[in-house]
């Protein structure tokens, strides 16, 4: 498999990775929105450690998704653009820096975990603890799908090379 390499190629790399992200989004709606929550398209937050180029995307298309799919206005499609990028934004740093790929486990789960609740808990009325506990459990299956879609992209990747 060859990886991108042109700036057409990531943008259209890019673009596919935004429509999968809002794709899952909406199959997933009903667990993906609200005080309890599981979005498995955020295991999608791991591709930046091997495809730098994605941060940005990332952290669109969970802004887009906010605005399309959620039901809490602007602060969450502010607060899903941050936190896109944030958490994206970290995944880039563990393979910048060559750090263990295990790393994006915990980020996609505390990231999200504990700064979603800043804006979500005054606009659900859901106490900031009770939604970190929330949210935290809820990230765990999807940053587990993340890790292993980050080791399954880097086999391949290192066999192209």
């Amino acid at each position: 498999m060859k990886y991108p390499q042109t700036k057409t190629a990531k943008l259209t790399y890019s673009a596919a990775v935004v429509a999968i992200f809002i794709v899952v989004m909406y199959i997933t709606q009903p667990i993906s929105f609200g005080p309890i929550q599981s979005r498995f398209a955020t295991a999608l937050y791991a591709l930046p450690a091997l495809f730098p180029f994605l941060v940005l995307p990332l952290a669109i298309a969970n802004g887009f998704s906010n605005f399309m799919l959620g039901s809490f206005g602007l602060p969450d499609v502010i607060g899903g653009l941050a936190i896109g990028l944030i958490t994206s934004g970290a995944a880039y740093l563990v393979g910048r820096f060559k750090f263990s790929m295990l790393l994006v486990i915990p980020i996609i789960i505390f990231l999200p975990g504990f700064i979603v609740p800043i804006w979500l808990s005054p606009l659900t009325g859901v106490p900031y603890l009770i939604l970190v506990l929330q949210l935290c459990l809820g990230q765990t299956p999807p940053a587990i799908l993340g890790y292993i879609l980050l080791r399954a992209l880097s086999n391949i990747k290192e066999t192209s090379q």
